[in-house]
């Protein structure tokens, strides 16, 4: 555990998972921390410990001191006050860990889908680099000895092989500028708010992004449900979570409609954040009182809908690269090859 960052969801997971059910055992959260620090090997995560433990053992609130430590999300720390304020601290606690899991499963499943085409087109790229710039060369000789030329196509892209070859430290250059970039847009939380704003305006990736903010919203209201919170504090704490625009203003629409009055069934169904379906199974749950489990199979819908999207993508990205990879490299070698 890092110390001047935000943990990661498995990190938060593991934490609320341990302290959870040392609380369902009927030990106090100070006591509880004590545990840790006692198991913790790692000395990042020791120190973690001992900050909200400091903050615990003075008679302070286990939300204070998550707050203090700086290092747990804003509406983690929110929904672990009101799980406080409810006296229902370890379903609290262990409807967090739950859901962090499934966060860091979705954000693995997401990276799946922008890392892997990234990395095949890299590898085009490298495959296309060596051949104009290491093996063109040593056709030129094979048609100097012959006494012959090259066709035109062949002498061009020898010409820019020869060109990358004479530039290489610029193309580094550029690549490690990427990567530093990479880095700071996954680092830095301004410059990862415009990579996400960017991802929810771009075509493509728009229409997953809006599937993978349904999920959120519905494992997230699974588990402030399930924690014993109501439905308005719950739509406050998931408008920090979804990571989308457009489900924030569908959020507040909702809450707006809540405080009219509106039904909490038909306020979801008419704000477009699930289909009619879904809204017809929320309406069903709120009636019978297992909304919380309705959430949560909405959730699990989503979950195998955006795997099998993120599959589908993959399946059909794969080929083609692969395709168009073969196309440019037979091209490479005809122009050669065939006048010899």
């Amino acid at each position: 555990m890092g110390i001047q960052r935000k943990l990661s969801p498995t990190e938060i997971a593991t934490f609320c998972s341990e302290v959870g059910w040392l609380i369902h055992a009927g030990i106090t959260p100070a006591n509880a921390l004590n545990v840790l620090i006692s198991d913790t090997k790692n000395a990042d995560g020791r120190k973690i410990y001992e900050d909200i433990f400091s903050v615990c053992k003075n008679g302070e609130a286990f939300s204070k001191g998550l707050k203090a430590s700086g290092v747990f999300p804003d509406y983690c720390v929110q929904l672990i006050r009101l799980g406080e304020e409810s006296g229902n601290l370890d379903d609290c606690l262990q409807a967090l860990a739950t859901y962090y899991e499934k966060e860091d499963n979705l954000r693995q499943s997401f990276k799946s889908a922008v890392s892997y085409p990234l990395i095949m087109i890299f590898m085009m790229f490298v495959v296309i680099y060596v051949l104009m710039s290491k093996v063109l060369p040593i056709f030129r000789q094979v048609f100097d000895e012959l006494g012959t030329d090259m066709s035109d196509i062949a002498s061009n892209l020898l010409n820019l092989g020869e060109a990358l070859n004479r530039y290489t430290w610029i193309f580094v250059l550029i690549a490690l500028g990427l990567v530093l970039l990479y880095f700071c847009f996954s680092k830095i939380p301004i410059l990862n708010r415009l990579f996400h704003l960017f991802l929810n305006r771009f075509p493509p990736t728009k229409a997953l992004i809006e599937q993978y903010a349904s999920q959120r919203f519905a494992n997230g209201m699974a588990m402030t449900l399930r924690s014993g919170i109501n439905t308005v504090d719950s739509l406050d704490l998931l408008a920090d979570i979804t990571n989308s625009e457009e489900m924030n203003r569908k959020i507040l629409s909702c809450k707006e409609e809540l405080k009219k009055g509106g039904s909490f069934s038909e306020v979801l169904s008419n704000s477009g954040i699930f289909g009619n379906l879904h809204s017809r199974m929320i309406s069903i749950g709120f009636r019978s009182g297992n909304l919380d489990a309705v959430m949560t199979r909405i959730a699990e819908t989503y979950e195998k809908e955006n795997d099998r999207k993120v599959q589908s993508i993959i399946s059909v990205l794969e080929p083609t690269l692969v395709i168009i990879l073969s196309i440019i490299v037979g091209i490479i070698l005809l122009s050669v090859i065939l006048p010899l």
